[in-house]
């Protein structure tokens, strides 16, 4: 059974924390672009990661619980993103911020569905 309160915050968090870190390093984004991805990924990994656990603290793992929660998180960020890069400073076409940025976040379900498997077996 989900916990969809207990998902929603986390869910924010799986959004904020990166966007904060990524603020933050912004500038390598101009000094050297592929590591400034490569950084956002991980940050994007670890958050989750630590996410999951806490969603999962003191409960049983299940597989489709946690795609579902990965799910939930991948389509929260790209909705919390929307605002920031189709009108914000950054004005980003649907196709620039999928391909640099919105691909990235299906690290979210696809690490959530790797790490329950695991759990399981």
């Amino acid at each position: 059974m989900i916990l969809w309160k207990r998902a929603a915050v986390l869910g924010f968090l799986s959004w904020l924390i990166p966007f904060v870190v990524g603020f933050l390093v912004f500038p390598l984004k101009q000094s050297n672009p592929p590591l400034f991805g490569n950084l956002m990924v991980l940050v994007v990994l670890l958050t989750g990661a630590l996410l999951l656990y806490r969603y999962f603290r003191n409960r049983p793992v299940s597989v489709q619980e946690a795609m579902l929660v990965g799910t939930i998180w991948f389509a929260m960020n790209l909705i919390f993103d929307y605002p920031m890069f189709a009108y914000g400073p950054m004005k980003m076409t649907a196709w620039g911020y999928y391909s640099e940025i919105g691909l990235s976040y299906l690290v979210l379900p696809a690490f959530a569905f790797g790490v329950a498997r695991l759990a399981r077996s």
